[in-house]
């Protein structure tokens, strides 16, 4: 009851942040999997204010057909589910899918964190939750999965190519399927190959000023760009310097 109240009484907050934010977010669509019908509620009751279509499904099952179905801007995914937890739907949606998704948990244990976003997730939320924080979060992924403006160009360094436009990286002419996150902390290196970012300059760079995330966020997303150029043959992404953070690898 407590948590129930607690993000009840958030909604008044949420409710708020209408103005800007709802009419960019008119045409966003977001599918909310939860098996709690009231933590559905109110996460649509706040992206409705936030001026977002919302898609809900109870379970992981159903979270599969409805991402097929309606292809969401992002997924809010709840961890522990019946029939399919959220983890295996990730796992899932990876296969085939860059979807921004955003984890709800009641856990708060640091290793289902990394464990998310090492599957692929591009953030995490604990219940109970401030829904003003959460449409927050929501907007920082969409802002940077948003399409570029014309001034944006190509960059390239060694075999890495960024299409800044049609927001792609790929390898030695290999499509790379990077995470909206993934994709913005690989641009901030790309834009200063020489300098050595401190984990606190890369999640300014990735992450709404108002947000904060842990070091071990970041360390996750850096071991997945890296995983994900090794399979394509490029081992020399990203290097990081102990004690002070990373910086972009010779990318040869």
């Amino acid at each position: 009851m407590r948590k129930r109240a607690l993000m009840t009484a958030a909604l008044v907050c949420a409710s708020k942040d209408v103005g800007e934010a709802k009419a960019q977010n008119m045409a966003k669509k977001i599918l909310v999997v939860d098996d709690d019908p009231h933590i559905r509620e109110v996460v649509m009751f706040a992206l409705e204010k936030a001026g977002m279509k919302v898609v809900q499904a109870e379970d992981g099952v159903k979270a599969l057909a409805a991402a097929a179905a309606s292809t969401p801007d992002l997924i809010v995914l709840d961890i522990s589910m019946p029939e399919l937890d959220g983890l295996e739907v990730c796992r899932t949606l990876r296969k085939t899918s860059d979807t921004p998704i955003l984890f709800l948990s009641s856990r708060d244990e640091e290793i289902d964190k990394i464990i998310g976003l090492e599957l692929g997730g591009d953030d995490y939320v604990t219940k109970p939750f401030s829904p003003r924080e959460l449409v927050a979060r929501i907007n920082a992924i969409l802002k940077r999965k948003a399409p570029a403006t014309k001034s944006a160009k190509t960059m390239a360094h060694g075999a890495i190519t960024v299409d800044m436009a049609s927001y792609t990286a790929s390898c030695l002419g290999q499509k790379v399927p990077l995470t909206a996150t993934e994709f913005m902390l690989l641009v901030t290196l790309l834009r200063h190959p020489g300098k050595v970012f401190t984990r606190d300059e890369l999640m300014d760079q990735a992450y709404d000023g108002n947000i904060t995330v842990s070091d071990r966020t970041i360390d996750s997303h850096i071991r997945r760009i890296r995983g994900k150029f090794t399979a394509c043959g490029l081992g020399d992404v990203i290097v990081t310097n102990h004690g002070i953070g990373y910086k972009l690898g010779t990318c040869q």
